[in-house]
């Protein structure tokens, strides 16, 4: 198991970040390389700046709000915590400080993973009910159920250091020594950073994680990062 271990931990951080990386850009590549519609795509009245216009479109969700307040509440719950989510792992890097290196909590210390826990729960649960669920297919609740046990794995890294009878067993130096390794390529066996029985729970994070960038190109997440240009367009 120790070899299955290091390679989740190590080579394989990097075959997924990759995968994702030539994903995306051949997404992007495929969507710019594809003839220009016929039609125009501006579907909205013009407006002196449309920049502005569209950047309060894509992280404002106007619409979502109009037509369905609480599921919009949910989504910017979600992209706020998702924002800090990022935030706390780059924090994770031994150049960066956004907490006080000293600290053994990571940013928002366990509020944000609740912050995206509560709403990945909300989305999945409302593929049940009414319209939602008829329009749902299977890669929907699978994808879901993937990054809710990828949040509910995290903050079980995060909640349970705190319930040992020693106290934190992986504090967030022992992450960041871990970030260490990979940032600096080293290939450093991290169980020689990462001790405790919670290293098993770190490798499923981590393996769970792998899976959704490696599924993220090809999966409707993808429209991420085409929200921006879209509502551009609309404007434009």
């Amino acid at each position: 198991m120790a070899g299955i271990y290091y390679f989740i931990m190590v080579p394989m951080v990097y075959i997924s970040v990759a995968v994702m990386i030539v994903g995306i850009a051949v997404k992007i590549a495929s969507i710019v390389a594809a003839p220009a519609p016929a039609y125009s795509l501006k579907t909205y009245p013009a407006r002196e700046r449309p920049g502005l216009a569209a950047l309060a479109d894509t992280f404002g969700m106007g619409m979502i709000r109009k037509r369905n307040p609480v599921f919009w509440f949910f989504l910017v719950w979600f992209h706020l915590g998702i924002l800090f989510l990022i935030l706390g792992h780059l924090d994770l890097f031994p150049a960066i400080h956004i907490v006080p290196a000293a600290s053994r909590h990571m940013v928002g210390a366990g509020a944000v993973g609740v912050s995206v826990t509560v709403p990945a729960f909300y989305f999945l649960f409302r593929r049940f009910a009414g319209q939602n669920r008829h329009i749902s297919v299977p890669s929907d609740y699978l994808l879901l159920l993937l990054l809710l046990f990828i949040f509910l794995l995290g903050d079980m890294i995060s909640w349970g250091n705190s319930w040992t009878a020693h106290g934190f067993v992986m504090t967030k130096a022992s992450f960041r020594a871990y970030f260490g390794i990979l940032s600096g390529f080293t290939f450093v066996d991290p169980r020689t950073v990462l001790h405790g029985s919670h290293y098993h729970f770190v490798v499923l994070h981590v393996l769970l994680a792998e899976l959704f960038m490696m599924i993220l190109p090809f999966s409707k997440i993808v429209h991420t990062f085409f929200s921006l240009p879209l509502n551009l367009l609309r404007r434009r």
